[in-house]
């Protein structure tokens, strides 16, 4: 590979990876209103990396609603008559919590073990800094691009993106371009050579349950008043019956059962089910009747991801909780409406609710649907070049069971399919403690990022007709 735009970018790593280090010390958590200021850091740095390359038009596209996260935006149209490609990342990250469990904190990157420690390294902040220093490397080597690029780096990419389709309505033509090259998505495993292909839908909100005007005493009212944690207790657990499959009437609606030949191809892709299960300190678990590769990529789920109420300080405080807390998520698959998969599971709780008690709604996340590329794209073709060209096998295509918003959502409102080109790895902890990303994947991302912009150069623009917006 004597690419002298890749040796020159390679020749930069050191320099990345301190850019890398003060992108991550930039707390950009966009669902703590406490970490605005950190959201400001990420954005001004970003965009003088940005003028650094010599992008134009750069600018920020507000979202509708004030108390959003604006986008990034800027562009190089460098090369009349090639394709045009939007390439995707974000720059607010997950919170940190719980910070107890950290080996060293979150917002002081650390490298260790030929890896660089931190929130937000592996989503998306090293990924993004991949595609921006590839960019970089073309324009100092060649003083141009090889294909036309207009870049997307959103703020709310973790809260489920929720201005992310006003900010695309309103920018229909600025954003135009023949397909979208995201730098997030995550690959799958270390040991494979893969590309993501369809990724899992996401929607979700908040419920509070209410049995009492206040916390009891339990010696005085023990018996005769509802708990409000045994009751919401309860009522999570209807959402699934004794075989894993989720109760709530209406949420399977537009769900296709898997095919021989889809489940074939599944079952053909090399996964030790034991060691994964081992490395994560648990037993396989789910839906009965699918494997779990299948649960994981094609089966939608509902997850209580936090519960409380009551006294959880030191010691003990003999009370009946009035009230009781829940945040859910669902992950959704192909033929599934997110509005319509959400109310059935609020109506299913609202019909499961005893007497005793009151349910509120709140917190709703922003909603996307399930995505899967087209099998024939030319961008999948050209991602599929480049990972066989850098690493001497044809990539195994799969699909995860996360959810990256962009994909649906450009889908839809633009027209646009998207191809996962991430190089962080699904094992890198990201949103939970310990975050980190392998340095040695900015070698491989940096060699790949260099060849799929060849790649889409040579690609003919007529190949992406029958993909653009009708």
């Amino acid at each position: 590979m004597n690419d002298p735009v890749l040796a020159h970018a390679l020749n930069q790593k050191p320099a990345l990876i301190e850019t890398l280090k003060t992108l991550v010390a930039c707390p950009s958590v966009g669902a703590d209103p406490a970490m605005a200021q950190g959201m400001e850091d990420a954005r001004t740095l970003i965009e003088a990396r940005l003028d650094a390359m010599r992008f134009q038009n750069r600018q920020r596209l507000p979202p509708a609603d004030t108390g959003g996260q604006p986008a990034i935006y800027a562009e190089r149209m460098d090369a009349p008559g090639k394709p045009t490609i939007l390439v995707y990342a974000h720059y607010d990250v997950q919170p940190p919590d719980p910070l107890h469990k950290w080996h060293t904190p979150p917002f002081e990157p650390v490298e260790r073990d030929q890896r660089l420690y931190g929130r937000g390294v592996s989503d998306d902040k090293g990924p993004m800094m991949i595609a921006l220093d590839t960019i970089a490397a073309f324009v100092a080597v060649e003083g141009a691009l090889p294909v036309n690029v207009k870049l997307l780096i959103e703020g709310e990419e973790e809260t489920g993106s929720p201005s992310l389709p006003g900010i695309l309505e309103a920018h229909r033509t600025l954003l135009a371009a023949d397909a979208v090259l995201s730098a997030d998505g995550a690959r799958w495993r270390p040991d494979l050579v893969t590309l993501n292909v369809g990724s899992r839908g996401n929607t979700g909100f908040e419920v509070r349950l209410q049995t009492a005007a206040q916390d009891l005493h339990s010696g005085r009212y023990g018996g005769i008043v509802s708990n409000a944690l045994h009751e919401l207790s309860r009522l999570v657990t209807s959402l699934h019956d004794e075989t894993g499959r989720i109760a709530a009437p209406g949420f399977y609606d537009g769900v296709a059962e898997p095919t021989n030949a889809e489940r074939a191809e599944i079952a053909a892709i090399p996964y030790d089910e034991a060691s994964s299960f081992a490395a994560i300190g648990a037993v396989p678990h789910g839906e009965a009747g699918y494997s779990t590769l299948e649960r994981l990529w094609i089966r939608p789920t509902v997850d209580v991801n936090g519960m409380w109420g009551g006294y959880t300080g030191a010691g003990s405080k003999t009370v009946i909780p009035n009230e009781a807390f829940a945040k859910l998520t669902m992950r959704l698959v192909p033929g599934q409406d997110p509005q319509a998969a959400q109310k059935a599971v609020v109506d299913h709780l609202k019909t499961h609710l005893p007497r005793s008690a009151t349910l509120e709604i709140s917190g709703e996340r922003g909603a996307s649907g399930a995505y899967a590329v087209p099998s024939d794209h030319p961008l999948l073709r050209a991602a599929s070049n480049a990972l066989e060209f850098t690493t001497g096998t044809p990539p195994l295509k799969v699909r995860i069971g996360a959810s990256l918003p962009l994909t649906e959502i450009v889908s839809r409102i633009l027209g646009l399919d998207t191809i996962m080109f991430s190089f962080a790895l699904s094992d890198e902890n990201f949103h939970a403690p310990n975050e980190f990303f392998r340095l040695d994947s900015i070698t491989d991302g940096l060699a790949a990022w260099v060849r799929i912009l060849r790649e889409i150069a040579a690609t003919d623009l007529a190949d992406f007709a029958p993909y653009r917006p009708k």
